[in-house]
C-alpha cells in the first residue's frame, strides 16, 4: 500500500491543460481530474518524468491560471502527479475559489 504523501486534500475536478515541458519544451494536452491547494493529477497516456518542471495552464469554460509545477509521481500510462511551484498571486485567487467550489460538489 502506497503512504500519502499529499499536503493539502484532493478534490475531484475536471478542467483541459497545457502542460510545458520546461527544459525539452515538450508539448502536451491533457485533462485534470482532481485538484488542491498544492497539485493537481493530469491523466495522460504518456507522462512526464518524476522531477520534470512543467508549466502548466488549467482552463474550465470561464478561468484559467497558471503555474510552475513539478512531476511528483507519474503512472506509466495513466497520469502523473503535479506539486505546483511558483503560481502569480491573481492566478492563486482563482485556484482557490476552484477548490472551494470542488470542495463544495464533494459534500453533496
Amino acid at each position: 500500500m502506497k503512504t500519502e504523501r499529499r499536503i493539502a486534500p484532493r478534490y475531484p475536478f475536471i478542467a483541459t491543460a497545457e502542460i510545458v515541458d520546461e527544459k525539452e519544451n515538450a508539448r502536451a494536452s491533457s485533462r485534470i481530474s482532481d485538484l488542491s491547494l498544492n497539485g493537481c493529477y493530469v491523466e495522460m497516456v504518456d507522462p512526464f518524468p518524476q522531477g520534470t518542471n512543467v508549466m502548466i495552464e488549467i482552463c474550465t469554460e470561464t478561468e484559467s491560471l497558471e503555474s510552475r509545477a513539478t512531476v511528483a509521481h507519474f503512472e506509466p500510462k495513466q497520469g502523473m502527479g503535479l506539486t505546483f511551484r511558483e503560481m502569480p498571486e491573481h492566478f492563486t485567487s482563482v485556484l482557490n475559489r476552484w477548490v472551494v467550489q470542488a470542495k463544495g460538489r464533494k459534500a453533496n
